[in-house]
């Protein structure tokens, strides 16, 4: 295989690994902060489970998640696996194991922000609901960008794991390429390296400009 080939093949596989981490960021971002709140709840089995439920999701490797995930339906309910889930596993097991991450993120920020926030919104007469969204939410999403960003590098390097369950994506590739015969070699594993390099500084650096656009407030 010539090397042109080569980097053709890992850029096809390269489309799958963002495909899984462009998905996991639009489904854990808004559900981790819904994990946030229900955490929050006043009604204690609710934050009991949710309690629970954070503490799994950190406290078991993401690779056991995806395995459950995906050969717990045939396992547990006797459901038929069909191909189209193999996918869907990994976006469902990637985003409830990142809002998990996200959430703790979340409430660090939210109540680091200090309580004469809460009472200057209520002297203006702001509700609950208004108090959240024009003053505490802007100022959650700037003290939180930074782990964030930490969490969203991760998950960038983190998408080779769903080759745990059979989704071919780049380092996967990789691998197929650096085995066959007439590979180019090491030269396979320098290019994804170089693919993931420059998709992590793509994405630190998108979100390195949206913490300095939110330096208003400072």
């Amino acid at each position: 295989m010539d090397i042109s080939t080569m980097i053709l093949e890992l850029g096809k596989a390269f489309l799958k690994s963002v495909s899984i981490f462009s998905l996991t960021l639009l489904g854990s971002l808004p559900l981790g902060l819904v994990v946030y709140f229900l955490k929050k709840c006043k009604f204690p089995p609710v934050k009991w489970l949710t309690e629970i439920y954070i503490s799994i999701m950190r406290g078991t490797p993401l690779m056991l998640q995806l395995m459950v995930v995906y050969f717990g339906p045939n396992l547990i309910f006797h459901m038929k696996i069909s191909s189209n889930w193999r996918f869907s596993a990994v976006i469902v097991a990637f985003v409830i194991n990142y809002s998990a991450y996200f959430a703790e993120i979340y409430r660090g920020g939210i109540e680091s922000i200090p309580i004469g926030q809460y009472e200057a919104a209520q002297v203006l007469g702001y509700g609950k609901i208004k108090t959240f969204l024009k003053i505490i939410l802007p100022q959650m999403i700037k003290r939180v960008l930074p782990p964030v960003t930490n969490e969203v590098i991760t998950l960038v390097k983190d998408t080779s794991l769903a080759s745990t369950i059979g989704i071919v994506e780049m380092f996967t590739k990789a691998r197929q390429i650096a085995v066959s015969p007439n590979s180019p070699g090491m030269i396979t594993f320098v290019a994804a390296a170089a693919f993931y390099y420059v998709f992590n500084f793509v994405v630190a650096f998108a979100l390195k400009r949206i913490e300095k656009a939110l330096d208003y407030y400072r």
